[in-house]
């Protein structure tokens, strides 16, 4: 095969490894830097399959449909990390040019590997241990699959040895994590990019809610005193230059009773709690995404409105529904942004959209009553 990427550094299509609502958020970032896109993803009802120019419809971990990706791109980077790494070592050492580098995916994408690398660097994490059924627990525990876990799926709480049996009867047979159960004050996350030459943007640090482990509101920015925004800062500079890192890459954290700031997961990626960036910042964390990796210079991340929230549009039962009325009704609240992913069929906790409200005020309260108001109209009443 003759790889594109094998061409000078001039990117004019971007292959992404991921057809979902993530790749599909890139198309008008892609548009305005005048990039074509190409994806490879498993269906041609996958949002991104949509709006790519070229589609290579395949599994997320079949190398051979990366290899035939990679004749439609200039460089290839990804939506999600269900991959599989030793093939795409490969192709890479074959010139097929990854953004970010297989190098930076390598001690994250099994949670051990990626704790492990934090404590190298010593950043801060929860207490951790690779989970055997003789590890000693102390209770309360979080349980991890140590790959393919997202959206609360592969993370358990337990708190009792019952629990525990049962997570891991749930989890099956596969190497897990356990690590200390943090009782924090906030979670916390913040999107950071860096480019081909080292430039380095970090967007607003914000706050997440979840409910049943998935991101259901994040409020951008949140008040935190200077040394805490100073020491996350710190954290995502020194991640990315360690890692050599090009693109956007996020980082969740919590923050615990006593002030202290903890690593939850890094995702090197574009991700849900940078969201909001699509309408309240200058440079959505899509395009900046896109500006690293096709080797342009970063775009200005600051916030162009006081205040944003945004909701996660969660399924909430087995449908084959698009919500159009519900959609009506929420982008009729005013300075309201709604995106619908376009997914053929609704299940419990699949996100299905989301809403973003610019605030002209940095007032917490306002942007809890939106919240609220969204997921009001979304939710059934109970």
């Amino acid at each position: 095969m003759t790889w594109r990427t094998a061409s000078p550094n001039y990117v004019r299509c971007v292959g992404i490894v991921g057809g979902g609502q993530l790749a599909w958020m890139m198309a008008s970032a892609a548009q305005k830097l005048g990039l074509k896109l190409a994806v490879q993803t498993p269906s041609a009802t996958d949002p991104a399959a949509a709006i790519a120019t070229e589609r290579v419809f395949a599994a997320i971990d079949d190398a051979a449909a990366t290899a035939r990706l990679a004749c439609l791109a200039d460089v290839i980077t990804f939506e999600n990390e269900f991959v599989d790494l030793a093939a795409l070592q490969e192709l890479a050492q074959r010139g097929v040019r990854f953004r970010p580098h297989l190098e930076v995916l390598t001690p994250l994408l099994d949670k051990l590997h990626q704790r492990q690398y934090l404590q190298a660097l010593g950043l801060p994490t929860p207490t951790f241990a690779e989970f055997s059924p003789d590890s000693p627990i102390t209770y309360p525990a979080v349980l991890k699959a140590r790959r393919h876990g997202y959206d609360g799926y592969g993370t358990v709480v337990v708190r009792t040895s019952q629990e525990l049996a049962t997570a891991l009867t749930n989890l099956g047979d596969r190497p897990l994590l356990v690590e200390e159960f943090i009782p924090f004050e906030r979670e916390l996350a913040v999107i950071a990019a860096r480019s081909t030459s080292g430039e380095f943007a970090l967007y607003p640090i914000v706050e997440t809610q979840q409910v049943d482990q998935v991101c259901r509101r994040v409020f951008a920015p949140v008040r935190l005193e200077p040394a805490l925004a100073a020491q996350i800062e710190a954290i995502a500079r020194t991640l990315l230059e360690h890692l050599d890192a090009i693109g956007v890459l996020a980082i969740e954290l919590f923050l615990t009773p006593d002030q202290k700031v903890l690593i939850n997961e890094i995702a090197p990626r574009v991700h849900n709690s940078g969201h909001f960036s699509l309408d309240a910042c200058e440079t959505s964390q899509f395009e900046q995404h896109l500006r690293a990796v096709a080797g342009l210079p970063l775009g200005n991340p600051v916030m162009r409105s006081p205040q944003a929230v945004m909701v996660n549009l969660l399924g909430y039962e087995s449908a084959q529904s698009d919500y159009g009325k519900k959609r009506q009704q929420l982008a009729a609240i005013p300075h309201a942004h709604v995106y619908w992913y376009g997914k053929a069929e609704a299940r419990p906790g699949r996100k299905l959209g989301h809403v973003t409200v610019l605030l002209s005020t940095p007032e917490r309260a306002a942007a809890t009553a939106i919240a609220q108001q969204i997921e009001a109209i979304w939710y059934p009443a109970e």
